[in-house]
């Protein structure tokens, strides 16, 4: 199998803020691939996409960790390296029956998806903090929240005048839903989620979303566990993901998938005839960014309210302080909206 890598030859140096430094770092390229292009181009500040053959792709799975024993210093580096890591059981058994118990049944009210992409035997239902209480242990999960921290909450620098600031984006959540794939259900097309936010890798050259998809069910091959592309977060958006290169994410029930939003994945095909795949995902994104799901629409201001003060501001009812993202007048202030919450 072929891997294709995009890098820049910028004024003819391999340096740390250009794209070929992006991939280096994130993305070593085994041994028996290449060879590089020479360094030297007559095309300063140009743009160069260029095809390494390698005789088959270095990562054919996702490596496993377990909750027990991971650090986030593991998660991180993990990710960082394949684009999406499974922690095995990473929720209790107590969680996963309290989770089921909130949301299956309401799922079973839901209707399926109209196309292609969203799947005609597929249900979804979203604003899960308004429907089990359980939400805020998982977007509080050591591994989720303290991988969010170091991936998607890293400071950027600009100037004000003369004086150089390092501000942080913040965390906000920007999806939660669950979703059951029915037998019969085909596969969807791989896809990265940070579009949504029309992103670009590797050009911003910074996470802007960790997800995680939790098994409450077993995922299997056979009845649609979802779909991954292994090291495809660094890939150059130009770059055309192929279904050959996916693989099957196989877990157990709470176990989970932690990936970032450039990792190509999509649904998987249920070929089973009793099984149904059901996995609920959160998302949680730089502050800094729209929200894809419309929170303060999905909840009510007295749903907000009754979570803890850290849950309100991740689910949006925040500012950035520095920036003032997110704020709302009051009293000629721009001021932090989690005071209309008192």
């Amino acid at each position: 199998m072929a891997i294709d890598i995009a890098f820049r030859l910028d004024n003819s140096r391999l340096n740390s803020g250009s794209i070929a430094g992006f991939v280096a770092r994130r993305h070593p390229v085994p041994p028996d691939c290449g060879p590089f292009p020479p360094l030297a181009d007559t095309l300063s500040q140009s743009l160069h996409f260029h095809k390494i053959s390698c005789p088959e792709n270095p990562m054919s799975d996702l490596a496993r960790l377990s909750n027990a024993t991971a650090t986030v210093d593991n998660v991180v580096a993990t990710i960082e390296r394949d684009g999406g890591v499974i922690i095995e059981d990473f929720i209790s058994p107590e969680l996963i029956a309290e989770l089921e118990a909130d949301l299956l049944p309401k799922l079973d009210r839901s209707g399926a998806g109209g196309d292609d992409f969203t799947g005609f035997r597929t249900r979804r239902m979203s604003a899960l903090f308004a429907k089990t209480r359980r939400m805020a242990d998982i977007v509080l999960h050591p591994l989720f929240h303290g991988a969010a921290e170091r991936l998607v909450n890293v400071p950027t620098k600009y100037w004000s005048g003369e004086q150089e600031l390092s501000i942080k984006p913040g965390l906000r959540i920007g999806v939660t839903q669950l979703i059951q794939i029915a037998p019969g259900e085909t596969p969807q097309s791989l896809h990265r989620d940070h579009w949504a936010l029309l992103w670009r890798t590797p050009d911003y050259d910074r996470h802007v979303r960790l997800q995680v998809m939790i098994a409450l069910s077993e995922f299997t091959e056979e009845n649609g566990g979802t779909l991954v592309i292994p090291g495809s977060h660094v890939w150059p958006d130009t770059r055309i993901p192929t279904m050959a290169e996916a693989v099957p994410t196989v877990m157990r029930k709470g176990s989970a998938l932690l990936f970032v939003g450039s990792t190509y994945h999509a649904g998987g095909r249920n070929a089973t005839t009793d099984q149904l795949r059901s996995g609920l995902t959160m998302t949680i994104d730089a502050a800094t960014v729209r929200q894809e799901e419309n929170m303060y629409l999905a909840l009510s201001p007295d749903v907000v309210k009754s979570y803890p003060v850290e849950i309100q501001r991740l689910l949006g009812w925040s500012y950035t302080d520095e920036t003032h993202m997110g704020w709302v007048e009051i009293d000629g202030e721009m001021a932090d909206p989690i005071r209309l919450l008192a």
